[in-house]
């Protein structure tokens, strides 16, 4: 593990997202609750929760991290569900690992949840798009992509 015992306690908050690319007729039943294993937005949202609290288990050089705040958006389209997830702690270090960890495992329990009704599904575009806090400073993801021919 890297030492942070030098570094200063300062809030922290990563906003990570994710992407599941499902047919419109799941999207469908998941509105409708139609799902046979239950109410896949809650679920995902709890799943998403639980990962953040314990992605110190899950990464091996992650620190634990006293966490104040998951919060996971679900944002229901056409043919896509995109999730959001933002972290928030007081710590000595950042919070960007749990908030990838949250949404990864987030789009993964909506495709176990949907699986048996539809196995076409993508899992897609994880990533941290903002990070404030510590030495570092913030980040934010330029989410404009440039054509790497030009120059």
């Amino acid at each position: 593990m890297i030492d942070i015992t030098s570094k200063d306690i300062t809030e922290r908050e990563a906003i990570a997202e994710g992407t599941v690319f499902i047919k419109p007729e799941v999207i469908k039943a998941i509105k409708a609750k139609k799902i046979p294993k239950g109410d896949v937005l809650e679920a995902t949202k709890l799943a998403g929760i639980l990962a953040a609290k314990k992605t110190p288990e899950l990464i091996p050089l992650c620190h634990p991290i006293p966490i104040e705040f998951v919060g996971l958006n679900l944002k229901l389209n056409r043919d896509k569900i995109v999730i959001r997830t933002t972290v928030r702690a007081k710590a000595k270090t950042g919070v960007e690992m749990d908030a990838l960890t949250a949404t990864a495992i987030a789009c993964l329990t909506i495709y176990d949840m949907c699986k048996p009704i539809c196995k076409d599904i993508t899992i897609s575009g994880i990533k941290l798009l903002k990070k404030t806090g510590g030495r570092s400073g913030t980040y934010i993801r330029n989410l404009k992509f440039k054509n790497q021919n030009s120059k």
